[in-house]
């Protein structure tokens, strides 16, 4: 009963606006964060601007793009902010756990669609700080999954003087159990933000999950790869 009302309730909410068409890429490249980069600028954004419980989130409208290569998915996000929350001594060397405790953008992303309970999450901080998870809701992995590690890469830059930062994600394609990557190949995603210190800490987020926490596979949208 309660996973027929989250999904009545998304789909009320956003009707068939709920897709995010990712633009295939002839080749593998380097990240970026210049959103007017060709990598970039050729991708359709998804934009939110809500919270979990598809609350208005002022000044945080957020923009995601996607690319995909044979190998990769490749994302962007444009994050205005108000008040950064960061880590005072940063690692981009090395895997940081619990960095959803400070400012981040998060793909969470998975192909069983017998089994949507199992799903990757992806992160990025403003710092380029990162964190990858195995998910699976129903067999928690040891330490939440954090150990997993999918070799993606990461990007990211803060703009001060317009109070906006970039993330960019590269992740393979065979990390998330995608197999062959192909247009009109469809996965399961959601992308989220955390924002601000305590207690004026913010959530954004693109598909609402109607509840406190974004681990609600019921409520991902669809990435589809398209030429």
């Amino acid at each position: 009963m309660r996973l027929l009302l989250v999904l009545f309730l998304c789909a009320s909410i956003f009707g068939e606006d709920n897709m995010i068409l990712s633009k295939r890429l002839s080749k593998d490249v380097d990240l970026n964060t210049d959103p007017n980069s060709p990598l970039w600028k050729a991708a359709q954004p998804v934009v939110t601007e809500h919270g979990p419980q598809n609350e208005l989130t002022p000044g945080h409208r957020t923009e995601v793009r996607s690319r995909w290569s044979d190998k990769h998915l490749y994302f962007f996000f444009t994050c205005p902010y108000e008040e950064l929350y960061l880590l005072p001594n940063p690692s981009t060397t090395t895997e940081t756990d619990k960095l959803w405790d400070h400012d981040v953008a998060e793909v969470f992303i998975g192909a069983e669609f017998d089994k949507i309970w199992h799903y990757r999450e992806f992160q990025v901080s403003p710092q380029g700080e990162w964190v990858d998870l195995d998910i699976d809701r129903k067999e928690p992995k040891p330490e939440g999954g954090w150990r997993w590690n999918s070799g993606y890469t990461v990007q990211a830059r803060i703009d001060k003087e317009h109070k906006i930062w970039y993330g960019a994600f590269r992740i393979p394609v065979e990390s998330i159990n995608g197999g062959e990557a192909k247009p009109g190949k469809e996965f399961r995603a959601n992308f989220y933000r955390l924002q601000g210190p305590p207690p004026n800490r913010r959530m954004i987020c693109w598909r609402p999950t109607m509840q406190s926490t974004y681990h609600v596979p019921e409520a991902f949208g669809i990435l589809r790869m398209v030429n």
